[in-house]
């Protein structure tokens, strides 16, 4: 909404109560997430204001104990597992759908996609009842692969936007050269869909970084990722050095999505076929 060159003070007052009405409901929404930022600096024991002082104390016991340590390896040995074959699988199948003549495309994307709405708890059960007949419950892969399931769709969505403006005949000039699928691939589709590529892989990275349920039924004492050993914690031992767990997640998966949303940007910016 938008004052005309000549506002009212009517006008005035209903752009006003907008934006108060805006900044109220982002601060309903932000400040449940912004609670434990400070909680985390807290010298004390207990989550209380005001802060008893200043400190990084509970940052070093998240960075510098063996229980951490180990959470935060294995989460970052999930998603980057999960990150690569998601965005691996997803590329490859947002590509083979954006061809129109895919056979059942309509009914093959709305599958894909049914990860984002069927709940987490239903994919966790799930995958946990096959995995065990297989053999993959308790183990890395199980949970890396159960993370792709959720992961992907995310690659499949933002590679499919990047590949609205790519013009195919660049790659049927590619063959007409010479040129293989596969060299043509990563010569002349990649570097134009890259930002897509990134960005869905960002999102997938973050979306495994962040998940807790699937891995409750996955994984076991040894597999703890970051975001279980924090659920343990408020269930077993409430501590701050959740608060600073939480605001370092929180961090993280801020910068991965705004670089997400930047090479987002970026590949809506690209020249569009024809251009």
């Amino acid at each position: 909404m938008m004052l005309s060159p000549y506002p009212t003070t009517g006008e005035r007052i209903r752009i006003g109560l907008l934006w108060l009405w805006c900044g109220l409901v982002i601060l309903f929404l932000l400040v449940p997430i912004l609670i434990p930022v400070p909680l985390s600096f807290n010298s004390g024991s207990f989550f209380i204001f005001p802060l008893e002082g200043i400190s990084t104390r509970w940052y070093e016991v998240v960075l510098g104990t063996q229980r951490w340590q180990s959470a935060i390896g294995n989460s970052l040995l999930v998603a980057f597992g999960t990150t690569l074959i998601a965005t691996t699988l997803g590329t490859m199948t947002a590509i083979a759908l954006a061809d129109e003549k895919f056979p059942g495309r309509r009914i093959v994307m709305p599958l894909l996609l049914s990860p984002l709405i069927v709940p987490v708890v239903i994919t966790a059960v799930g995958s946990y009842l096959f995995y065990a007949r297989v053999g993959l419950a308790s183990t890395y892969a199980g949970i890396i692969l159960a993370h792709t399931a959720l992961a992907s769709p995310f690659v499949v969505v933002t590679v499919a936007a990047s590949l609205t403006g790519f013009d195919r005949n660049l790659m049927r000039a590619a063959a007409i050269s010479g040129a293989k699928p596969v060299r043509s691939f990563f010569t002349v589709m990649l570097p134009l869909i890259l930002p897509g590529v990134l960005s869905g892989a960002a999102f997938a990275f973050v979306t495994s970084f962040d998940e807790v349920v699937v891995v409750q039924f996955l994984a076991s004492a040894n597999q703890r990722t970051m975001p279980l050993e924090m659920f343990i914690g408020l269930r077993e031992k409430l501590s701050p050095a959740i608060t600073a767990a939480a605001t370092l997640m929180m961090g993280l998966s801020i910068v991965l999505l705004v670089v997400a949303n930047i090479l987002a940007r970026r590949g809506q910016k690209r020249p569009a076929k024809g251009a």
